[in-house]
């Protein structure tokens, strides 16, 4: 059944439009919080966001739904994502909220949902949350005398810190390391930096002065131009990318060369299974994923299991098959002994302690191997069309045996507009860009007849 609210990282949209309108805000929250009021005990929720100036009105919605629901509520302020699955079981409460839009421009904002031991809500869960939210939820109403309460507890990212720097092996120390950190005036813009520091590094800090309209404004994971310029301007040693609510992390290398998230999988698979740390046969990474990494890996006796896009599939994946190391090309990297989701500062920490550690430079230590070629492109298509075409399905088995074991192609219908992403990768860049041209051509045809 398509859904009508969810996606494939909850509730996302732009703001004061369908369905990011603190109309619809309200009601998840008493959607939620009546799904999760289970015993007598006294229920509570944490909500944090991240700097989007919208996160005001959205926090302020979801706290009149909680609370007419009869949920105490704990509102943490700007915290990483991360800080949000944390806390959520560390304070025993019954559901966590972020309120961010990730690496999208500030005209857009989510809500994401943890469950009480932190992970992200199944696709079952959030089914119930959109059948209630289609219903007269009057009769779910907390009676006037258990109306929650809320309350303002920022004190507690602090928590969050500390749990993140303790994930740094206990005989590494930061000393000596000049990092450059972009906060992409987002939700780390201020745990991230005071964990570095804390940690006995030089930080250079851009991209934490948020005023609300300039999170991932040509900065962050998905604009890093200005951390390569500032690792270059003040000499650094790294340069770590975060996006607007820290999920995710790029590193800028020495010579400022971006490090994407396949590299720094390959780094931390490497370090763990030499400390005996790795859990599995491998890890666990997207159908995205360049085939060099799944090469590099088998070259080194691991595996790479590939799921569907979505970093919620990598973590379903991992606890289902009981790997500890995942993520995404993008740079959502799951380390499970850690963290319950993506988190970008304790990921950039375990890249640190592998560069003390060895002591080389970056760029030596994160190139494990060379990408192989991919191309990328996408086909606009009307809503529904089927990739079940003969003609279409003919073109894509042609293609398949022309890279046979030389390559790889992959072709899915976007999760949030009508397009059809054609990615193709293989030793032979040329061959790469004509056959994904070929696709596209033939998906285009078959779309214009339609």
């Amino acid at each position: 059944m398509k859904r009508k609210y969810f996606g494939t990282d909850g509730i996302r949209g732009q703001s004061n439009l369908f369905p990011m309108t603190p109309d619809l805000a309200m009601r998840v929250g008493v959607a939620v919080g009546t799904i999760f009021r289970n015993g007598a005990h006294r229920h509570r929720v944490v909500i944090g966001k991240d700097t989007r100036l919208s996160g005001y009105m959205l926090e302020n919605a979801l706290v009149a739904g909680f609370t007419a629901a009869g949920l105490d509520v704990f509102l943490l302020g700007p915290i990483p994502t991360p800080g949000v699955a944390m806390l959520t079981r560390s304070l025993r409460a019954d559901i966590g909220v972020m309120i961010s839009a990730s690496h999208n421009p500030f005209e857009d904002n989510g809500i994401k949902l943890f469950g009480p031991d932190g992970y992200k809500l199944s696709d079952a869960m959030e089914g119930q949350i959109e059948e209630l939210l289609e219903k007269d939820m009057t009769a779910q109403l907390a009676k006037s005398q258990e109306i929650g309460r809320a309350k303002r507890v920022e004190g507690d990212i602090y928590r969050y810190i500390e749990h993140a720097k303790r994930t740094l092996p206990r005989d590494v120390t930061l000393q000596g390391l000049r990092v450059a950190i972009d906060c992409a005036n987002g939700a780390a813009y201020k745990v991230a930096p005071l964990a570095l520091w804390e940690l006995g590094a030089d930080v250079v800090t851009i991209g934490n002065e948020p005023n609300g309209i300039n999170i991932n404004l040509d900065c962050g994971s998905t604009h890093p131009e200005a951390l390569q310029k500032k690792v270059h301007e003040v000499r650094a040693d790294i340069g770590i990318a975060l996006d607007g609510d820290a999920d995710r992390v790029l590193i800028v290398d020495e010579h400022g060369k971006i490090v994407d998230g396949d590299q720094l999988m390959a780094v931390i698979a490497d370090s763990w299974a030499a400390e005996g740390m790795l859990s599995g046969d491998g890890i666990v990474a997207t159908v995205m994923s360049n085939l060099g990494l799944e090469r590099y890996l088998k070259g080194r006796s691991l595996n790479l299991h590939r799921t569907k896009v979505g970093d919620r599939y990598v973590v379903e994946h991992m606890r289902q098959n009981g790997f500890n190391v995942g993520g995404e090309q993008s740079g959502h990297i799951v380390l499970s002994d850690f963290g319950t989701t993506g988190d970008g500062l304790v990921a950039a920490l375990q890249i640190l302690a592998c560069v003390k550690r060895q002591g080389k430079s970056v760029s030596e230590v994160c190139h494990r191997f060379d990408p192989v070629p991919q191309v990328l492109k996408n086909v606009r298509v009307s809503s529904g069309m089927s990739l079940e075409n003969v003609t279409v399905r003919q073109a894509i088995a042609d293609a398949e045996a022309e890279l046979a074991k030389n390559g790889r192609l992959l072709i899915r219908p976007s999760g949030t507009e009508p397009l059809i992403r054609v990615m193709a990768e293989g030793d032979d860049r040329a061959q790469v860009e004509r056959i994904v041209d070929e696709l596209i051509s033939v998906i285009s045809a078959v779309r214009n007849v339609a």
